[in-house]
């Protein structure tokens, strides 16, 4: 598969079969992760990965009981060790740099063929309690991961390419 494919193919999954992910498979999402780039290669990422059921309840309860987060075989808590560095445009470096990431991962995880899903609706101080996380770290998501239960449904609508490229300025 290459890269404009798994791009096609991505979706969130939120129903996944009751199917462990092979360890090979996971490190190589990992490493996906691992080989993205960073504001001045800062790699201000940690991950923690989630297998444990009981625990993965929990994190469910800390996700506003989001069904897909509990039967997810894998969560990914995707955690930034940040000294708030803002770059020259004014945005935290962080935030940024786990998102590429994390896209990195769901990327990944599709050639692989497995479905995973961002998790944004979850109470940090809650996840950072259950998983041990120092209160100097930050959740930035959580990344659901596992075998579809089905397939992804056709591909939701998109803006036209016209709508959403400028050339040469904004009034272009």
């Amino acid at each position: 598969m290459d890269v404009m494919e798994a791009i096609k193919k991505r979706c969130s999954v939120r129903s996944y079969q009751d199917r462990s992910v092979e360890k090979e498979k996971l490190e190589m999402i990992l490493e996906a992760a691992r080989l993205a780039p960073s504001a001045g290669n800062r790699q201000e990422w940690r991950f923690i990965i989630v297998e444990d059921k009981n625990t993965r309840q929990r994190l469910t309860k800390a996700a506003k009981n989001q069904v897909s987060v509990s039967q997810a075989p894998v969560i990914i808590a995707c955690c930034a060790e940040t000294d708030n560095y803002t770059m020259t445009c004014g945005q935290l470096a962080y935030t940024i740099d786990l998102a590429i990431a994390i896209e990195h991962m769901a990327l990944k995880a599709t050639e692989e063929g497995l479905g995973t899903c961002w998790i944004g609706a979850f109470y940090e101080d809650q996840v950072k309690e259950i998983l041990g996380i120092p209160k100097d770290i930050r959740v930035v998501q959580l990344l659901i991961l596992g075998y579809p239960d089905k397939p992804c449904p056709s591909p939701k609508d998109r803006l036209s390419f016209k709508e959403i490229v400028r050339y040469g300025g904004w009034g272009n």
